[in-house]
């Protein structure tokens, strides 16, 4: 019976959703200062400084793996991917595109949500590839 029991717990501990779920920010707004802007040309990849981007991720539901993505432009569907240290929020643009913002556990140092966002697209035949560093806020 002790043996049943030790196995039900063990079991229920991968099961249970994971610890502080109820606490995790419902959205954020994340802003990233800098980055590099890679394009292929001429059999090599160029790289050059992107401008700085600025955006929310709204409406996070972490049990239906779904949020929004809030720009100027409008709203957008993304999917959520859970990490052991980290939440992947995933855009799949209508034209094949696909952007990953990658939020990292909360530095308790300064309250921000380390991030990074990437984009992977192509441009007349040409790949293109961004990456961003920055932070997230958490808003409620």
């Amino acid at each position: 019976m002790l043996v049943r029991l030790s196995i039900a717990l063990i079991l229920s501990a991968f099961v249970a959703a994971p610890a502080g779920a109820a606490d995790e920010p419902k959205a954020f707004a994340c802003s990233f200062t800098s980055g590099v802007t890679h394009v292929y040309d001429n059999g090599q990849f160029t790289p050059e400084k992107a401008s700085a981007l600025a955006f929310g991720i709204t409406r996070i539901n972490a049990q239906a793996q779904t949020a929004d993505l809030k720009t100027e432009r409008g709203i957008g569907p993304l999917r959520i991917v859970h990490a052991v240290n980290a939440t992947h929020f995933l855009e799949v643009v209508t034209e094949g595109s696909l952007h990953i913002t990658t939020v990292f556990d909360k530095d308790d140092a300064t309250g921000l949500y380390p991030a990074v966002h990437s984009r992977h697209f192509g441009l007349f035949g040409q790949p293109i590839v961004t990456q961003y560093h920055g932070f997230c806020e958490a808003k409620e």
